[in-house]
């Protein structure tokens, strides 16, 4: 069931690539550019919503609420089902280690309940919508998240930098991978709950775990270092995105990963690209880490 998809934030780390896996599974795309487009007006016609907007942290508070509301009257208009990229902030510091879909939302600080507020109000809008819960992303080319900036940031220098404990075991999604699962659910969609939330499984990696692969990959020895907190410590009360920063520090050292059991039963014959496929695509195009790479996917426009 295919049908046509309005992203938005297809410039960003999930909506290019959900663009192309859409435009690739034979959908017809639209490109929502938030500087000349309004919103209601383009949802016209359109079967699917992929909600990739994902403002700054510092601008979460003052943004998230209103991008929600924008977007569940659009849907609710044109009667569109909703995909969002969802993430595990919402279940805070002391949820259980196996995130899955009954797992409560409890998270108590600030960008854990903007999330938890967010996914309530399209439960509670009776919008059809579609929560794509993944971990850390790993990219094709450097877009300025964790693994770019910080992990592999001197990898060129035999040093790959690890953010937490290095025995916890983390949750990763490779971009492709989740966009090729959201075009898989979104096939489903008319026979989907009405709030359908999703764990992508993607993979369960410790730090050291993780350090082996890329060694492996790169045919020679890595260290292994942790990463120095003390930095972004003593920028928090000058630099909003260091208070935020610090404030999800948890999941680095929190042992945690996503149940694949409803995954599994929507997609039970889905191929995960190989860990070792996953990294070489991730790394093989460093560049300075202050610099990420745009995403342009003009050329998927259809109408």
């Amino acid at each position: 069931m295919s049908g046509t998809v309005l992203i938005l934030g297809a410039n960003g780390r999930f909506g290019s690539h959900a663009a192309e896996a859409f435009w690739n599974a034979g959908w017809r795309v639209r490109i929502f550019d938030r500087s000349v487009d309004d919103l209601m007006v383009s949802a016209q016609g359109v079967d699917l919503i992929v909600n990739a907007w994902n403002p700054p942290y510092p601008h979460w508070q003052a943004q998230v609420p209103g991008i929600t509301k924008s977007v569940i009257a659009a849907a609710r208009a044109h009667g569109c089902t909703v995909l969002i990229p969802g993430n595990v902030y919402v279940f805070g510091p002391d949820a259980p280690a196996i995130f899955a879909t009954d797992t409560p939302h409890r998270a108590s600080n600030p960008l854990g309940r903007i999330r938890t507020e967010m996914e309530a109000a399209y439960r509670a809008s009776g919008v059809p919508t579609i929560i794509l819960r993944a971990g850390d992303f790993l990219d094709t080319q450097p877009s300025g998240n964790w693994f770019d900036k910080v992990m592999t940031a001197r990898l060129s220098k035999g040093i790959f930098t690890y953010p937490g404990h290095t025995d916890a075991p983390h949750a990763w999604a490779y971009l492709p991978d989740l966009a090729r699962a959201a075009v898989a659910l979104a096939n489903q969609r008319a026979d989907l709950a009405p709030f359908c939330d999703v764990p992508f499984p993607g993979y369960t990696l410790t730090g050291e775990e993780l350090h082996a692969a890329l060694s492996d990959r790169l045919h020679r020895d890595v260290t292994l270092k942790r990463m120095n907190w003390l930095p972004l410590v003593l920028a928090r009360p000058f630099w909003p995105m260091a208070r935020h920063l610090l404030e999800m520090r948890y999941l680095w050292s929190k042992p945690h990963h996503l149940d694949p059991a409803r995954f599994d039963a929507l997609v039970p014959h889905f191929h995960t690209t190989p860990i070792e496929d996953a990294l070489a695509s991730a790394i093989k195009h460093q560049i300075h880490p202050d610099k990420p790479v745009p995403r342009h996917t003009g050329a998927l426009v259809s109408q």
